[in-house]
């Protein structure tokens, strides 16, 4: 209890950080969530919900992160470019109709769109086995990968927390989770979504509708000439509730939070 304790004392709750409440975007749309952001300079930690930000649930497509970097690394695909074989069919109940992305495609644009059913495919040629003992050495989640699914991060029992999420995006930052230079590169490469004069910016969304619930998340980081910022928010809602604005407020509560503490413009 003492080392939670002490933990917790690093964290700076929202509300104290520059005057700026950041429980306010997820309140401006009427869903429940919290955003964590590590401040790599100062090293200081800050959230708008310090309980949420240590509650692991399923990952959904942030995995692709760690999963790109699987990949790679255990040879199922050589690199970026290579073409994964749509299979011909899918469950669009589970996952929804996407005609947009049901065709083959590489890894970078499965990565950039999202296409769950082309990171199923490299899974079933990885195995449990594998992911088991990678996910271990990284420290990621619970590395419960047993649900009978080779999608288990969208269903099953894995799971991470927002403070996890930011601690494996620093290993890709600084390349100290177990895999090679190369594969860091690339996954780089892939995940940049905006660049400035003044900041680049690398994140994934993920979004999983399991056991009743929505969970959306955008995690990622700011890359600035000064410092680094680490974000990781999450969204989670009753399948039941109605709320059509879900799937982008994940990002509007971000960049507004980020912008109100000046770290992007």
């Amino acid at each position: 209890m003492k080392l939670v304790i002490i933990f917790l004392a690093l964290f700076t709750c929202g509300n104290l950080y520059g005057q700026t409440n950041l429980s306010q975007p997820f309140e401006d749309c009427n869903i429940y969530g919290s955003i964590t952001i590590y401040d790599y300079s100062s090293k200081k930690w800050i959230s708008s919900n310090i309980e949420d930000s240590h509650v692991g649930t399923l990952p959904a497509s942030t995995f692709k992160v760690i999963n790109t970097l699987i990949a790679l690394e255990t040879g199922v695909i050589a690199n970026e470019n290579e073409i994964i074989k749509w299979p011909g069919e899918t469950d669009t109940l589970k996952y929804g109709y996407r005609p947009n992305i049901y065709h083959d495609m590489s890894m970078r644009e499965a990565f950039q769109l999202s296409a769950g059913w082309a990171y199923v495919e490299l899974a079933k040629e990885i195995g449990k086995n594998q992911y088991k003992e990678i996910l271990n050495k990284s420290n990621y989640g619970n590395a419960d990968v047993s649900i009978d699914d080779p999608d288990f991060w969208n269903f099953g029992d894995l799971a991470i927390s927002p403070v996890n999420q930011i601690e494996i995006l620093m290993g890709v930052y600084e390349e100290t989770l177990p895999f090679s230079k190369k594969s860091f590169q690339v996954l780089k490469e892939i995940m940049k979504e905006e660049e400035t004069d003044n900041y680049i910016l690398r994140a994934k969304t993920g979004w999983t509708r399991d056991c009743g619930k929505d969970t959306g998340w955008w995690i990622g980081y700011v890359e600035r000439k000064d410092n680094v910022y680490f974000f990781a928010t999450r969204l989670i809602k009753d399948r039941e509730t109605h709320n059509p604005n879900f799937g982008k407020c994940r990002k509007e509560i971000t960049k507004t939070v980020l912008r109100d503490l000046d770290i992007i413009k």
